[in-house]
This record gives structure tokens, sequence and C-alpha cells, in this order.
């Protein structure tokens, strides 16, 4: 895939896909952004995209339609919120050019095989990326921390790993996404539910007895699910793992704990909810990740009722 020879539609304008679309129309690749809410299309047409952090300040043109784009696009993007990936998918179909490629770069275990049943399996990839990034507004991020970004395997895998490589991602393909998106759902089972119930930043977690103890206990539910499905996750010590990332990035306000602040729908069905289904069906318990669930799942039911002044 050259720069001149291939149209990226990125879904979702949140974090990431500001992000990845920022970065790759910086690197000359033809982008477009599809959004559902007006107002952020809006303002991405009218400001542009703005990225600051870790990968430099710059600011950079890209269109925004929240309808069908008018260039067929050669790879799509999809960077939405779990629970929405499905009415995206949907929303794309009727259109698609059936030679075109689905990349998922999201949150939590489901959307893959959604994606599959759509599309077929195929033309869809799966993939994980560690790039950290927050909206400040509407087009405009911070760029909080630079990750390794890993797809799956596929035909179009490696001339994507390119694309991004060449738009300064640390990006590689693998033959099994599996044991990638497990890593990554551990991770943020361990940190994202918590920082969520208790409010606090990422460095905090694993320095409390209380939350370290919870952060361990959902992190070892998760290993015991894994090590029955004999899938070998890319690291070899899982709660180091998750007490190095808070440390690393300890002044983050996790994702999740942005939605609960923002009063939005959270991504907690995808991860610590698919870790109690997972070992539902293999019956091992989870009572860490179902608690953990059930709060944040009525924090979302009762936002209406949480301002007691």
């Amino acid at each position: 895939m050259g720069n001149g020879d291939v149209h990226i539609l990125v879904v979702g304008a949140g974090a990431i896909g500001c992000l990845f679309a920022g970065r790759l129309k910086r690197s000359g690749y033809e982008v477009s952004l599809l959004e559902k809410s007006p107002e952020v299309v809006e303002a991405i047409n009218s400001r542009g995209l703005f990225v600051g952090g870790a990968g430099g300040q710059y600011h950079v043109t890209v269109p925004a339609y929240s309808d069908r784009p008018p260039h067929p696009p050669d790879l799509v993007l999809l960077c939405v919120k779990s629970y929405d990936t499905r009415e995206a998918a949907e929303a794309l179909i009727s259109w698609l050019p059936p030679e075109a490629s689905v990349l998922t770069l999201q949150n939590g275990l489901g959307n893959m095989e959604i994606l599959q049943a759509l599309f077929g399996k195929e033309r869809v990839l799966g993939g994980t990326t560690a790039e950290g990034a927050t909206v400040i507004a509407p087009g405009r991020i911070m760029h909080a921390g630079e990750g390794e970004t890993v797809i799956g395997s596929g035909q179009a895998a490696q001339a994507i790993v390119s694309v991004f490589q060449k738009s300064g991602f640390k990006a590689l393909a693998v033959n099994d996404i599996r044991p990638f998106l497990w890593g990554k759902l551990i991770i943020n089972a361990g940190i994202n539910a918590l920082a969520a119930i208790t409010r606090l930043k990422n460095g905090r977690l694993p320095e409390l007895a209380g939350t370290r103890r919870i952060m361990e206990e959902a992190v070892k539910e998760a290993v015991a699910i894994v090590e029955a499905r004999k899938i070998d996750i890319p690291y070899p010590d899982p709660i180091g793992r998750v007490v190095d990332v808070c440390r690393a990035t300890a002044g983050n306000v996790a994702s999740m704990l942005q939605d609960v602040l923002n009063k939005k729908q959270t991504e907690i069905e995808a991860i610590n909810g698919a870790i109690v289904k997972e070992g539902a069906a293999l019956g091992i318990p989870t009572p860490v990740n179902s608690t953990l669930t059930s709060l944040v799942q009525a924090m979302e039911q009762t936002y209406h009722e949480q301002d007691l002044g």
C-alpha cells in the first residue's frame, strides 16, 4: 500500500480514531472519518484535527462525515466503543466495497466475531493498540503515550503494518491475535473498572492496599480463564504487568473513568463482563470481576442520582 493508492476510513472520532486518522493523514495517506455525532463532525470539518503530546504537536485537515463518504475506502479502521460495533458495522455493510479490509483496534472481546459474522472472516482483521490518547475537545486530542499496535493474521495484515510503520506507529503482524487481545483485556480488567469506581488515576491503584488486592484478584480470575483456554498471553507475570502499566501511566485518567465522569456508557460488558461470561462458560468462578461489572453498571444506571451536592 503506497501513500497515494490507499484510502483509509477511520470509523469513530474518539481519542484513538483521531490519533490514527491524524498521523496517517500527516504521513500522506488519504484519510476520512466517519462519526455519528453531528457536533463532532462539524468541529472537525471546521477546525481540523489537533494532536499534541507524545508524538509532537500537529494540525491536519481530515474530512469527516456522518454518512457514507464520497470515496470508497480500501481499509476501514474501526475505533468505536465496543457497544457500538454492530451498529457501526451495519451502517457500512450496504456500501463497503467487497475488497475492502476491516481492522478493529477496539477494547474488549467480541468485536472481531461481530465483524466476521457480517463481513466474512477473510476481510476482518483483529488488532490491539497500546497507544494512549485522551479527547480534550472534539477533534482535539492529547497523545498520552506511545505503545505497540499488533494486527492478527490475514492477507492484508503485513500491508497495513507497513502503512502504520510509515506513519510512525510501532506495529507488527502476528499469526494469532488472541493472546494479544487477552493480554490487553487482562490489563484493562485490572485497571479500568477500579479507576471508574474509585475515581483514582492509574498510578494510585496499586499503591493502596484495598485497590491492589482487588486488582490482583480480578487479574487472577482472568488468568485462570486463559490457562483453561490454553492461550499464551504475551507477558509472563500478569499482575506485575498490570502494576507496571499503572506506574507507566500514573497520571492517566483511565478511559472508563473518563466515561463515568462524562456520564457516558462504559465498555464494562466487553471487559470485566467478558471475563464473567467466559468464566461461566468454563465453570470458573469470577466473583471479583462480577462485582466490578455490577458496580459499574449500577453507576451507569444512576448517573442522574449521583449529584448529591
